[in-house]
């Protein structure tokens, strides 16, 4: 009962100290960020412009032509409002009067191939950001 104890401490000749990491936390760390990472994906993901996209002549159907405005990009970089030409300063607050009057309030953006994209995004933008609720691509129908 009463004999030597063995020292808590190992000494150098019976076992050497390992000084590898663990990596096991580092693994769970990791795997919980992909999952979060796969969750949120998704929804930044849905940021953005939704528009319709058509071919020439859809615009009739349910819609009155009255009840809609219609943008047309001409090739020149010159924009018509519902028949109208507008420059590009007047553009919002016209776009904006026009989308008040209206009861859809759903914009049709008509474009050739030509035009320049920006410019279609740029429409698209300023119609979304005066109040429309709706927009829509139409492209014109190759001759």
């Amino acid at each position: 009962m009463f004999g030597v104890k063995k020292s808590p401490f190992r000494t150098l000749g019976e076992q050497e100290m390992t000084t590898e990491p663990n990596l096991t936390p580092l693994i769970d760390v990791c795997l919980v960020l992909v999952i979060i990472f796969m969750v949120t994906a998704p929804m930044i993901m849905q940021a953005g412009i939704k528009i319709l996209e058509s071919q020439a002549g859809a615009s009739a159907g349910k819609h009155a032509a009255e009840e809609n405005i219609e943008v047309i990009l001409t090739e020149d970089d010159k924009v018509s409002l519902n028949g109208q030409e507008v420059l590009w300063q007047d553009f919002p607050l016209k776009i904006r009067q026009e989308i008040f009057k209206s009861r859809d309030k759903l914009v049709f953006v008509t474009a050739d191939n030509k035009n320049r994209v920006g410019r279609v995004v740029e429409i698209l933008d300023i119609s979304k950001q005066q109040g429309a609720k709706k927009v829509a691509i139409i492209s014109k129908p190759e001759a």
